[in-house]
């Protein structure tokens, strides 16, 4: 038989386009269109911010006519459309059809509609592949809707763009209304297209000399035939007669099975603002509940309970009916997670509130427990979390994004990933390469060819439906599910939950591969340091959230202030948002960027308040009579006098570092100022030399560190002809992914900084040495700090910048004289280590990592720390060190310069800060990691049994958070951690009386846990006569994470 494969499949493929898809529906009318545009404060039409659906269906609509330009970037217009239907025809099946005036042919990331009907109720979304809108008649025949159409632009990625920005955006008209017409639907059309879709899938999927490709294929061929394409509708009935029994053909016995879930991945802010998301969460919803209803077989998983929540006050009777649906089984809420965040950068407290704020919402909403952790579009995943999701009650995970991988291919899809305290967590990740499926034939193929864990495993999972604003799943992928659930040629697929998914993998794969550490991203490097602004509002509040719990509770607990654990909440949540995957990794436009910066500093604003409030009460300095009951309402005055006059008044040193003395982790503290002999500087023509007795650091007239000498070990940590301090500029242009891609090739373009405009050594009144250099490149501006204190074993590095480089990276750069195969870098409760050479191509293509409060690198019995107040990007080099061995350079990526979706990125005024530590255990660089970002305060007042740390912790174990319990019992709950990767015991001391003590999980219920895995060891509450102290000892295993709950005893006044 002649190949005529190419040909038949041209053939169908064009009859299927341009004579059967097209007869699927014939035009009974056109709409009658009339609109109202969203006038803002400019006065432009259309230019304005949304409104309500009440004030919308109360405007005055005027004619408006399909072909009319609509849609100034970003502004709102409403369509009121309208027909009367004659009565021979209002027992048809109609559907009313509209186009926006797409374009691109793509599912979305550009204009969308919200149809609600005539009493203001929401019917569904529309966009590109879901334009269709039930019809609902009156008695007499009418039809009435209103579309609020969203005119967002369609962001280019690659090339600078206005649009990212409202204010930059312009006012021009974006959209032309295309159509609007009611039609009828000719069903057996409809399934006819659906029939052929899935055979052509079937043939795509099978190679060439497939048996069963050329079955298909000739019935394919002679469908065409006894199709009448100047009848479609009349030989739709024999045409599908000719396929039914390719259709009717069952899968082979063996075929891979795919567990289909609907899905409609939606970022929580990227190529548009946090205030559209809420209008593309109601759309989404909307489509997939009107689907439900005329498609009983749909599940829908929902992740991200802040979307949830903003349905539940943007649209409370949507809602509603979301909350039915979800009783009924077809959304299934996934993840417990607030929103899906970035996998590396929040900190480890901040994941475990991602957890709780997550699965409390969907607990009291909804009433269900989700049971595992959805991450599909992360850029990488913290080994630490397999440990925090068990902790949460969470038994597997799914991740797609390491399908992005440039260099190596992960050997894994269904696998138990071992976290850093051993934890093991069942993850899937599936091999369809894909979280946005249509349920076509070539991504069904793709998914059981691919498939990594063959003769394992024989099921995966495929979320389909189109995400971002594109609707989600339709009724086109549903008809295919239907046909491809037992069909020859293809994976057999079944819609369904993904615990089912999981229920049926576990029980087929009982010794799946293990991998163990993070899940590192070979991708998307740039994503550590791109928004700088972003990622210090983030760092900081993290930092401040911890400190407002702390020393809140310790004002409840002393019976002097209510607890404010509304205000905490909100302020959480807001932080929680604000690390999206998105947009704390600095990947969305600029828009986002400005509100996340503002949302930061107002956050931080209040959390300053609460910390003052709280302080100001256990110092003595606040008047708190009448307020223990309550919440705080208003914020403190904050003290106004000088130094001199809060001296007068006695000061009270607040400190919040958990590791603030040796060998112990306090709560908080306080202890009075001391005098220090000073640093000496020495100035001898270009060099200036600083020492406190411990360092020696020297510096030439260029302002690099020529020298840096731990005199107390006699060792200089300078490689032999190498320079500190350096600021290193690199170009920056990745192949593409401009906000998002580090390459490679950036290491082979590198500018040092040596250019000196000023360079100047300023002693301070306390003794201590702090040299400044001034630089300038292009239109930059730079500062560089060093500062000696008197008796510290420490440099501070201080780093200004008015940054205004493109396509640029700037790095700070210190070789240190330390010959390692590895580093450790923090990540959350714990650290990873990672090679610093390049053996392997995996070790090679990290490159540039993330780390958060500090880097160590070390000899045995010498290291060195390296702390940061703000940076998340590190890039660490072995290189061969001049008179033998090999030395390692570490080097802090500060900012970008990217022009795409945002072409300001990290322009203007940052600052940043270093604490570089010789001499330095891992336990060391824990603690300056600390120092550095949780600052000492002093507040006037005095010091005393009220100002003594809530709790002590004696030992091995690190204590993260002091919080009162989510249940407003009054409880105490403390978040432990082993941050060494060893066996530690540990004991805890309450300043209160303490009644019991039990392990919880982070939702801060009991652990039921036999002796022999108990971190608890023993408890020694308080004496009845409520004058000493209460004691916990523990035992932790390595990284492991302990939540405790303390009960206050009754005796506490």
């Amino acid at each position: 038989m002649h190949d005529e494969r190419a040909a038949i499949e041209a053939r169908v493929r064009r009859v299927l386009d341009e004579r059967i898809r097209p007869a699927q529906t014939s035009t009974v009318c056109a709409l009658e269109v009339a609109a109202w545009h969203v006038t803002g404060p400019d006065g432009i039409p259309g230019h304005g911010e949304p409104v309500a659906p009440e004030v919308a269906l109360a405007a005055t609509y005027t004619p408006f006519r399909v072909g009319r330009a609509w849609g100034p970037p970003w502004g709102t217009s409403w369509f009121r459309l309208r027909a009367q239907v004659p009565a021979e025809l209002r027992d048809r099946h109609l559907e009313a059809v509209v186009d926006l005036g797409w374009h691109g042919g793509g599912p979305g990331f550009q204009a969308e509609g919200l149809v609600f009907d005539r009493e203001g109720q929401v019917v569904k979304g529309l966009a590109p592949m879901s334009a269709w809108i039930p019809v609902q008649l009156s008695e007499k025949g009418r039809f009435r809707v209103y579309v609020e159409a969203a005119a967002n632009p369609s962001i280019p990625l690659g090339t600078p763009s206005p649009l990212g920005d409202k204010a930059t955006a312009g006012t021009e008209p974006l959209y032309t209304l295309r159509r609007a017409d009611l039609v009828e639907v000719r069903v057996e059309v409809r399934e006819l297209v659906a029939d052929i879709v899935a055979l052509l899938g079937v043939v795509a999927g099978l190679p060439d000399d497939s048996h069963r490709a050329w079955q298909v294929l000739l019935a394919l061929d002679e469908a065409v035939d006894v199709l009448d394409l100047a009848d479609v509708p009349g030989t739709a009935g024999a045409s599908r007669a000719v396929l039914a029994p390719a259709l009717g053909q069952p899968a082979a016995a063996s075929a891979h099975r795919i567990s289909a879930v609907g899905h409609a991945h939606l970022d929580t802010a990227w190529l548009w603002p946090v205030r559209e998301t809420r209008r593309k969460v109601a759309r989404t919803v909307a489509n997939v509940l009107a689907l439900a209803e005329s498609d009983p077989g749909l599940v829908f998983a929902l992740p991200a309970a802040q979307h949830c929540a903003w349905l539940e006050q943007d649209h409370p009777a949507l809602f509603e009916r979301l909350c039915a649906a979800v009783a009924d089984g077809v959304v299934v809420p996934v993840g417990s997670m607030w929103v899906e965040p970035d996998g590396n950068l929040p900190g480890g407290e901040a994941v475990c509130r991602q957890l709780t704020f997550g699965a409390r919402y969907f607990a009291e909403r909804f009433g269900v427990r989700c049971d595992g952790m959805w991450l599909p579009d992360s850029f990488g995943y913290s080994a630490a979390l397999p440990q925090l999701a068990d902790l949460a009650g969470l038994s597997w995970m799914l991740t797609q994004k390491l399908s992005w991988n440039e260099t190596n291919r992960f050997p894994h899809h269904t696998f138990a990933w071992e976290g850093l305290d051993g934890t093991r967590l069942f993850t899937h990740f599936p091999p369809a390469d894909t979280y946005n499926s249509d349920l076509s034939g070539p991504q069904l193929a793709h998914a059981a060819s691919g498939f990594a864990d063959k003769g394992r495993s024989d099921r995966s999972l495929l979320p389909f439906g189109y995400g971002d604003g594109g609707g989600g799943p339709t009724r086109e992928m549903l008809a295919q599910a239907r046909r491809v659930a037992d069909l020859d040629g293809s994976p057999r697929v079944a819609v369904e939950s993904p615990s089912a998914f999981v229920d049926r993998a576990r029980r087929g794969c009982r010794e799946p591969a293990v991998w163990v550490g993070e899940l590192y991203l070979e991708r998307h490097r740039g994503t550590f340091t791109t928004q700088a602004l972003t990622k210090r509002g983030n760092r900081r509040n993290e930092h401040l959230l911890r400190e407002a719990e702390l020393w809140s509770a310790t004002a409840a607990v002393r019976g002097l202030l209510g607890y404010p654990y509304d205000r905490l909440d909100r302020l959480w949540r807001e932080v929680l948002l604000a690390q999206f995957h998105d947009i704390l990794p600095g990947s969305s436009i600029a828009w986002v960027h400005a509100d996340a910066e503002a949302l930061h500093e107002r956050v931080a604003g209040e959390l300053d308040a609460l910390i003052e409030r709280a302080q100001s009460a256990l110092a003595g300095s606040l008047d708190v009579e009448g307020e223990v009951d309550g919440e705080i309402d208003d914020e403190p005055e904050p003290h106004t006098g000088s130094l001199q006059e809060a001296t007068d008044l006695g000061l009270v040193r607040f400190d919040a570092n958990p590791l603030a003395a040796p060998g112990q982790a306090l709560a908080g503290t306080a202890y009075t100022l001391g005098a220090d002999e000073p640093v000496t500087v020495v100035a001898a023509g270009t060099v200036a030399v600083l020492d406190n007795g411990m360092l020696r650091v020297s510096v030439d007239a260029r302002g690099l560190v020529t020298s840096m000498r731990d005199l107390v070990a006699d060792r200089e940590l300078l490689p032999p002809g190498e320079l500190g301090n350096v600021l290193r500029l690199h170009q920056d242009f990745p192949r593409a992914w401009d906000a998002w891609d580090l390459d490679a090739s950036h290491r082979g373009s590198v500018r040092e900084l040596t250019e000196v405009e000023e360079l100047e050594v300023e002693p301070d009144d306390d003794g201590t040495a702090r040299l400044l250099v001034r630089r300038r490149h292009g239109d930059s501006r730079f500062v560089q700090t060093l500062v000696l204190a008197p008796r510290e074993r420490a440099l501070h590095v201080r780093v200004d910048v008015d940054w205004h480089e493109r396509d640029t990276l700037l790095r700070l750069a210190w070789p240190l004289d330390v010959h390692t195969d590895h580093a450790r870098y923090e990540t959350q409760f714990g650290h990873v280590v990672r090679s610093t050479h390049e053996n392997t191509s995996w070790d090679a293509a990290r490159f540039e990592v993330p780390a958060h409060r500090w880097v160590h690198i070390g000899e045995p019995g010498f290291g060195v720390a390296v702390a940061n107040e703000r940076t998340y990007g590190w890039s660490l080099e072995r290189r061969a060190r001049r008179g033998g061995g090999t030395f390692t350079t570490v080097a802090a990526s500060l900012l970008r310069g990217p022009q795409s979706p945002d072409p300001h990125a990290d322009e203007g005024a940052h600052t940043f800060g270093f604490r570089l530590v010789p001499g330095a255990s891992v336990w060391d660089a824990v603690a300056t990691g600390y120092a550095v970002n949780l600052p000492s305060r002093l507040v006037p007042g005095r010091a005393g049994p009220l100002t003594a740390p809530l709790v002590t912790v004696a030992g091995g174990a690190v204590l993260e958070a002091v919080k009162l319990a989510d249940d407003r019992s009054g409880d105490v709950v403390l978040r432990l951690y082993e941050p060494l990767g060893a066996r530690a015991r540990a004991t805890v001391s309450t300043s209160f009386p303490l009644a019991t003590a039990t392990e919880c999980d982070l939702h801060e219920q009991p652990r039921s846990l036999p002796p022999a895995d108990a971190a608890v060891l023993g408890v020694h509450p308080t004496g009845s006569d409520a004058e000493g102290t209460g004691e916990i000892a523990l035992g932790l295993r390595p990284f492991q994470v302990l939540t405790l709950r303390l009960a206050v005893s009754a005796a506490n006044p």
